[in-house]
Formats: C-alpha cells, sequence, structure tokens
C-alpha cells in the first residue's frame, strides 16, 4: 500500500503544479433526491389459479425506494471542506393469494461524512483537468430499521489517503487507509481495511449526462472476531441522467454490490434494475 501512495505521488508531482482553484466560499446542493415505485394489484387471483396468464395469477405487490444526497461544501484557495448526507432506503411488500404477507427490504443505509481535502496539485491537460491531494474523512453510518434477527448498523468510519477530484470528468478517484470502530455486534471491534473507489461523470449530449461509480474495501485486521465479519466488499452504480424538464430527471440505473464474509465460502451479490425520477437543486452557489 505504501509503495501505491509513493508511485501516485511521484506520478502527481511530474505532471501537476500547486493548485489554483476558483470556487470559493459555500456550495450548498441537493445532488440528487430520487424516487421509485412501482405497484401490481391483483383481484380474484384464487380463481384464476391454473390459467397462463401470469397477470390474472401473479401476487400483488408494491415496491418503492427513496434515495437523499445532498451536500454542503467550502471551498478555499487551497482546500475543501466536504459534507455529505446520503440516505437510501428500498421496501418491497408482496401480498400472496393464499398465505401471509410478506415485506422485504432491499436498500437501507444513511451516511453522514465529513472531509478536509488539500488542493496541492492542479492538473490541466489530462482526463479533462482535475486538482489532487492528500484528504482524510471522518463518517457516520446507520440504517432507518434494523433487521429482524440483527441488530442495526453502527459504524464510525475514518480514512486518510490521497485523491484526484473536481475534475470536468472525474469528480474522484481516491486511495485511502481506513480504520473502523463497529458498534453493530458486541464486543464492539475495531478493524482496519485499505479502500478504493471513483466517481465519474461523462456528458453524452445536452441534458444527458452518464454518471458511474464503484468502490473496493478489502478488511486487514480486527480486534474482535464475529460470524458476520466481512472479507471485502464491493459495489458499483451506472445511471443515464435525462433531463426532462429545468432540474428534473429520468434516469436508467443499475446499481450491483457483492460481498464476502471471512468465515463464508460463497459471496453474496445484489443487482437493482430500474429506472429513476429525480430532483436536484443548488440552494447556494460557490462564487
Amino acid at each position: 500500500m505504501k509503495k501505491l501512495f509513493f508511485i501516485t505521488l511521484c506520478a502527481w508531482c511530474a505532471t501537476a503544479v500547486w493548485a489554483q482553484d476558483g470556487k470559493h466560499g459555500w456550495q450548498v446542493e441537493l445532488k440528487k433526491l430520487a424516487f421509485d415505485l412501482t405497484s401490481t394489484e391483483v383481484k380474484n387471483a384464487q380463481d384464476y389459479q391454473g390459467f397462463s396468464d401470469a397477470r390474472l395469477t401473479s401476487d400483488s405487490q408494491t415496491s418503492v425506494r427513496g434515495n437523499w444526497d445532498s451536500i454542503a461544501d467550502y471551498h478555499a484557495e487551497h482546500f475543501l471542506w466536504s459534507n455529505e448526507l446520503t440516505m437510501d432506503y428500498g421496501r418491497t411488500k408482496i401480498r400472496p393469494v393464499d398465505g401471509e404477507r410478506l415485506t422485504n427490504e432491499n436498500a437501507d443505509k444513511i451516511l453522514l461524512t465529513t472531509e478536509y481535502t488539500q488542493k496541492v496539485w492542479q492538473v490541466d491537460d489530462f482526463l479533462g483537468g482535475f486538482n489532487a491531494g492528500p484528504f482524510a474523512n471522518l463518517g457516520y453510518e446507520t440504517e432507518f430499521t434494523k433487521p429482524d434477527n440483527a441488530p442495526g448498523t453502527r459504524i464510525v468510519r475514518g480514512m486518510v489517503g490521497l485523491k484526484m477530484f473536481e475534475g470536468k470528468y472525474l469528480k474522484s478517484l481516491y486511495a485511502a487507509l481506513v480504520g473502523e470502530r463497529d458498534f453493530t455486534y458486541r464486543p464492539y471491534a475495531s478493524k482496519s481495511a485499505w479502500e478504493t473507489g471513483f466517481k465519474l461523470e461523462i456528458p453524452v449530449r445536452e441534458g444527458v449526462i452518464f454518471k458511474w461509480d464503484a468502490m473496493y474495501r478489502d478488511y486487514l485486521t480486527t480486534t474482535q472476531k464475529h460470524p458476520t465479519d466481512l472479507d471485502w466488499e464491493f459495489e458499483t452504480n451506472a445511471r443515464l441522467d435525462v433531463e426532462v424538464y429545468k432540474n428534473l430527471f429520468v434516469a436508467p440505473f443499475i446499481s450491483y454490490y457483492t460481498a464476502k464474509g471471512k468465515y463464508i465460502s460463497s459471496r453474496g451479490e445484489n443487482v437493482y434494475v430500474g429506472v429513476s425520477f429525480s430532483f436536484s437543486h443548488i440552494f447556494h452557489a460557490a462564487n
């Protein structure tokens, strides 16, 4: 890991100059308020069991998912102080023709972070230009409701590393060392890991933007062993934001998450595909 940081640092020093960012002051923005809703209501399905048409025989079900992503960033000449709140919740309710109703959560996460990034270098002629420098991040992760057979997530997480950010296309590319204090399971555990990730935004044409992000975290050590400990986790999201009216967007998307437990031979996976209706707004723009 130290070699990776050293090589990256040397590459930046060879191609970059001291950053002089034009933005100053606070930027407060609702980056995304998205809502997905699907509902299937089937009546008298019990009378049509044995018919081949699934529209007459299927179970009634409702699926809802909401996502909130907001920031309050302070831009200075040589640093960026970022504060972000993201919330994601999804639930599906199935009402079988015969049997008990089922409710299943497919997303549940609240993440609050604050981050300081030093603007040490500025690159103008590579990947559309970007700033770069060391950063430190502190965050708290929890959820709206705890699972039926497990406690609710409560994790304090800190990171230090190097980052390329605020580019025309490259919004973030980082590598970091991670320290966690996991309050989810008793006895509480302190964990270490390394993490890397990126965020890209590529204009396709006027009013259409392709967005792609990914994160990989590899756990190294823990002070307490629990059957639920992860060995590694990976997630990626891709969406195509199409502006339909001012700040209103329709976005087909795909989300993929996979992880492997330390003491489990197989890895788990989750794939979510859909169309999102979202809204964004800048309440106060940095000068």
